[in-house]
């Protein structure tokens, strides 16, 4: 695995789009592992629908990738996440563990970010509960 297959993939990220999402075969095993704080699914269908739904309910998503670290077939970058949802600007903050396999094709993705306070926490209602229960905690 070299640092071209990562540059590859974020590259592909960095411009994903409904049209370039149909080369994704090009960046992931057929039977690579996804897991999200929402999915957690294997193969290029599930991995497909995952980012055909991002792209049916945000305007405008874009990766920002920020570090990146790749150690022999595993890489460890963190982003952000931009989109637009109801006229509204969200940004998410998160990290990705990947692994490739000889071909440099993702076996595995798995995302961390917090749902709850890049989230939940900005909607109106259950945001306002959820900071009163955190500030309760603290």
């Amino acid at each position: 695995m070299s640092a071209s297959h990562l540059q590859r993939l974020l590259s592909w990220y960095e411009t994903l789009s409904p049209q370039s999402l149909a080369d994704i075969a090009d960046y992931y095993a057929a039977d690579a592992h996804f897991r999200d704080p929402f999915n957690d699914v294997v193969g290029l269908a599930p991995i497909h629908a995952i980012f055909e739904h991002m792209f049916a309910t945000t305007q405008a998503p874009r990766f920002v990738f920020q570090t990146r670290m790749l150690d022999g077939n595993q890489a460890f970058v963190t982003w952000r996440f931009d989109c637009v949802i109801h006229r509204r600007l969200w940004q998410i903050q998160g990290s990705t563990y990947l692994r490739f396999d000889t071909a440099g094709l993702v076996v595995e993705h798995r995302d961390y970010w917090d749902a709850a306070e890049e989230l939940y926490e900005k909607l109106p209602l259950i945001g306002s509960l959820l900071r009163l229960i955190k500030r309760t905690m603290r």
